[in-house]
C-alpha cells in the first residue's frame, strides 16, 4: 500500500486514491461497525521500519487497533532467539498485544537466502526430509518458547497442519502429506497440552474459604463436593476472583 507492481488489484488502487492511512481507518470503522466485539489486527509479513512507520500513522490518526499481527514464514531459515526478540521489543513498544498470525517453520531443504521474494521460489517437489524433521522440531520449540516468555504476545497461529497444501509446496506442515506426525508435531503438543497446561491438583481452602493457586492462563473447573464452576483466567500477575460453587 500504495505500492504493489506484481498484479493489478483494488486495494492498491484504493490505497492509492485515498492514501494509505484513510484506507486503514475505512477498513477499521466498518469492520467495527459491523462487528463491535471483533478484534481487529494491523497485520503484515514486513519486519521493517516500514511497517513500524505505518502503525505509527495510524496511531497518530486516531485509529483503533486491537492488535499487531506479525508474519513469520521462515522458509531460509528459523529467525532463532535474537531475531525474535529483537522484533518483539520493537513492535511491543506501542503497547498493543502482538498476535504472530502466521509461523511456517521448514522440515526439508531451506529456500536460497538471495531470494528477495519468497514468491520467486518455485520447484517441482520439495519434500520433508528427515534430517529437516529433526531442525523443525528444534527450531519450533526454541521459537514458540521465545514467544511465550515475551509479555506482549498474545497469540500465535501455526500456517497450516499438513505438508499438502502448503504455500509454495514447501515442507512446513507438523504432519507429513500422508497424514503422519512429525517430531515437531509431537514436540508441540507436549509443550502445549503438558508443560503448559495447569495440572489437575487437590487443594484445601483457608478458613475464610479462599485459596491461592499458582496457574496458566486460561479456563479453569474447580469442583468443591461434585459441583463444579469455571474460573478464567485472561491476564497476566496476581488476579483476584470470587468464585461460587453450589
Amino acid at each position: 500500500m500504495p505500492v504493489f507492481t506484481a498484479e493489478d488489484n483494488g486495494v492498491t488502487r484504493l490505497a492509492r486514491q485515498r492514501g494509505r492511512i484513510e484506507m486503514m481507518r475505512l477498513a477499521f470503522e466498518e469492520a467495527r461497525a459491523a462487528d463491535p466485539a471483533a478484534t481487529l489486527l494491523l497485520n503484515d509479513f514486513d519486519m521493517s521500519t516500514a511497517y513500524e512507520c505505518l502503525i505509527e500513522g495510524a496511531l497518530e490518526a486516531g485509529i483503533r487497533i486491537d492488535a499487531l499481527g506479525l508474519q513469520s514464514h521462515m522458509h531460509q531459515g528459523a529467525w532463532g532467539e535474537e531475531k525474535t526478540l529483537e522484533v518483539l521489543d520493537r513492535f511491543s513498544r506501542y503497547g498493543i498485544p502482538l498476535h504472530f498470525t502466521e509461523t511456517t517453520i521448514l522440515s526439508g531443504d531451506l529456500m536460497p537466502g538471495h531470494i528477495r521474494d519468497l514468491n520467486d521460489w518455485q520447484v517441482d517437489h520439495w519434500p520433508t526430509t528427515e534430517e529437516g524433521e529433526h531442525r523443525q522440531a528444534e527450531d519450533l520449540e526454541r521459537h514458540y518458547r521465545t514467544l511465550y516468555s515475551h509479555p506482549s504476545v498474545e497469540s500465535i497461529t501455526y500456517w497450516g497442519l499438513p505438508d499438502r497444501g502448503m504455500w509454495l509446496g514447501a515442507p512446513g506442515g507438523l504432519l507429513r502429506p500422508d497424514g503422519s506426525p512429525k517430531p515437531a508435531y509431537h514436540r508441540l503438543r507436549q509443550l502445549v497440552t503438558e508443560e503448559w497446561r495447569t495440572p489437575e491438583t487437590t487443594v484445601r481452602t483457608d478458613d475464610d474459604g479462599r485459596l491461592r493457586l499458582d496457574a496458566f492462563l486460561g479456563e479453569h473447573e474447580l469442583t468443591v463436593g461434585g459441583v463444579s464452576a469455571v474460573l478464567d483466567v485472561d491476564a497476566p500477575g496476581e488476579v483476584t476472583a470470587d468464585v461460587v460453587v453450589g
